[in-house]
């Protein structure tokens, strides 16, 4: 799992009050699927949480699929990020042990 600030937008940020700032300034939590084959099509999925928000993506697509609690300008960095991160996040979802990660073995 991987933890990685958003960056701050501040046109976003300025239409919340100081709790909400606080709360949005948690770090995301990140985890990668193994691979798996959606139609015809290798694809692994991408999970974000901050522990009150979650958002999953799906990589090659680079695309949030679900989301609940983020804005439209998080979830493109979301997009953004996968988009940028494709290569690492390709090779962590083919590094997944399936039977490990079911057991909750960390590798």
């Amino acid at each position: 799992m991987e933890n990685f600030n958003l960056g701050e937008n501040s046109q976003a940020e300025e239409k919340h009050t100081d709790t909400e700032k606080e709360s949005r300034k948690q770090e995301l939590s990140m985890s990668v699927s193994p691979i798996c084959e959606k139609n015809g099509q290798k694809t692994a999925y991408v999970s974000f949480s901050d522990g009150n928000r979650s958002a999953e993506g799906e990589i090659p697509d680079c695309k949030i699929t679900k989301n609940n609690g983020f804005d439209e300008g998080e979830v493109a960095q979301l997009e953004l990020y996968m988009k940028g991160n494709l290569m690492i996040l390709k090779k962590m979802a083919s590094s997944v042990n399936v039977f490990d990660a079911f057991m909750g073995k960390n590798s």
